[in-house]
């Protein structure tokens, strides 16, 4: 059984507290009976968050946190005591961030950026803003085209930061971001470089003529479904992400594309489906 997991465990049997479950090793936990529904039954394999209750007991829960062992997530403090700050993380009991474990005083009703870890002498899950304790460096270039699971982060004069695979730094430049994106939101992405510095740069479009062939072919697409596109090779960069989700610079390259395979007519502000051309 992992701690700060969801762990796939068999019901064994129902009690007046509620039910335990087990895994193959012969460990039990209990799984309160709030938590439990009419359609179990004993030997139903469920899926479990693990966590330790206000009495520091290993319980079982149904309840899905808003983030997991070795994760990064930004979660909201509900309450500052003596103690640290307590962060809503979807489940009953708050989690904990020590004041050591503060990059800066934290304050009700702010999001912070945290990661949730465990000690290792208690086994006592805990979250910590001092996210650059845990990220590595990357030195293996073998990432480059690769696609990535990305966090966003915080907005700067180059671009927005990035978590790569809850494990490295990255940043999307800001001539490179081809859709809305807002902090903390997790999406997909491909690593466009890996830095001497260890840190990734990062797209969020295909790199490469692939990624120019799908961005042709969803504009062709677009064009033959409407008749027309009012967008230009002219148009703002807010314009052709607003109404098409890509960059400029991966539009402009998609529509010559399609222009010299006389598909489109490019206008002023117009784009027009040539009718009698052949398709991609």
């Amino acid at each position: 059984m992992q701690i700060g997991e969801i762990n796939l465990l068999k019901i064994l049997r129902f009690t007046a507290p509620g039910a335990y479950l087990g895994d193959e090793d012969g460990n039990d936990v209990l799984l309160p009976g709030k938590y439990i529904t009419n359609d179990m039954s004993e030997e139903d394999m469920i899926s479990v968050f693990l966590y330790r209750d206000s009495e520091d007991r290993i319980v079982a829960t149904t309840e899905t946190p808003l983030i997991h062992l070795y994760g990064y997530a930004y979660l909201k403090v509900k309450e500052v005591n003596l103690y640290g700050a307590f962060l809503d993380w979807g489940l009953e009991k708050d989690l904990m961030v020590p004041f050591k474990e503060q990059q800066l005083k934290m304050e009700e009703g702010k999001y912070y950026l945290v990661t949730l870890q465990m000690d290792g002498a208690t086994d006592r899950l805990f979250a910590t803003t001092k996210i650059n304790r845990y990220l590595e460096e990357c030195s293996d270039k073998d990432l480059v085209g690769q696609e990535v699971e990305l966090l966003v982060c915080d907005k700067t004069e180059l671009g927005v930061k990035l978590i790569v695979d809850e494990r490295y730094h990255g940043m999307v430049f800001q001539n490179d971001i081809s859709k809305p994106i807002r902090r903390g939101q997790k999406i997909r992405g491909f690593v466009l470089n890996v830095r001497d510095d260890g840190k990734l740069d990062i797209r969020f479009d295909k790199i490469g003529f692939e990624k120019f062939d799908d961005a042709a072919q969803s504009i062709l697409e677009i064009v033959q479904a409407k008749g027309s596109l009012y967008l230009s090779d002219k148009s703002s960069p807010e314009d052709i992400r607003e109404q098409v989700g890509m960059s400029k610079k991966t539009f402009k390259q998609a529509i010559g594309k399609l222009y010299k395979a006389r598909q489109i007519e490019i206008l002023d502000t117009e784009i027009r489906l040539i009718t009698d051309s052949s398709s991609l």
